[in-house]
């Protein structure tokens, strides 16, 4: 049977520092090959050089074969790079204008495929929440909100939970006034495991940290540990 898989990431990762790499190694760990391909999309920081060199960094530690895709210089062939990858890893940054770039690309549809195709999507920050129907994003200065994203995973989710005090108390709001009816909430040093579309995982690399579902019952606001 296909198996299909999303890791989620709430904050941290190769992105801060290499480190012991324990999420990275959790992610190849869910393909059944000695050297994997992992393909890197760094849309959301703009294409940072810096970022892809701490990428390459990483995964070449982790004996993988690493590639990325470019979309502020010359864009190679997607569909046929990306369905060749047996990882796809999606950068941090500005969500919304990483989405507007994919969508004129097509990539959306080319990313949406592939996972139907039992390729791993992974992402941390804009490259986990992209995957969910909605994402709640600082991609404005000023303001967190709520934003469309890939609608692959049908459920609302926010990172860097505990990392950005705005968050809490912004999920809260926007829950109470039935905005919305839940959110997973994903904490740095965490990461949320979706497979085949309905079963959650909670993965902490960090001390502790872990994935939630906020809702609303009995008129009261509750946290449920995934």
């Amino acid at each position: 049977m296909l198996s299909k898989n999303i890791v989620a990431i709430g904050g941290g990762g190769f992105g801060r520092s290499l480190g012991s790499l324990d999420i990275e190694k959790y992610i190849i760990s869910l393909v059944s090959k000695k050297r994997p391909r992992i393909c890197f999309i760094p849309t959301a920081s703009g294409d940072s050089s810096r970022y892809k060199l701490n990428f390459y960094r990483a995964f070449s530690k982790l004996d993988c074969i690493t590639s990325h895709i470019d979309f502020f210089s010359r864009t190679e062939k997607l569909e046929e790079k990306v369905l060749t990858q047996d990882i796809i890893y999606v950068g941090g940054g500005n969500t919304k204008s990483m989405l507007a770039v994919w969508k004129e690309w097509n990539l959306h549809n080319i990313l949406r495929n592939a996972y139907e195709k039992g390729i791993v999507m992974s992402g941390v920050s804009a490259g986990a929440i992209c995957w969910f129907d909605k994402g709640i994003t600082d991609s404005f200065a000023n303001e967190l909100t709520i934003l469309d994203c890939l609608g692959i995973v049908n459920d609302i989710a926010c990172p860097h939970f505990d990392e950005e005090r705005e968050r809490e108390p912004y999920v809260n709001d926007v829950i109470n006034r039935q905005i919305i009816k839940s959110c997973i909430c994903i904490e740095g040093n965490c990461a949320l495991h979706i497979k085949n579309d309905f079963e959650y995982l909670s993965v902490d690399f960090g001390n502790g940290k872990k994935c939630f579902r906020v809702f609303k019952e009995n008129n009261n606001l509750k946290k449920e540990i995934l």
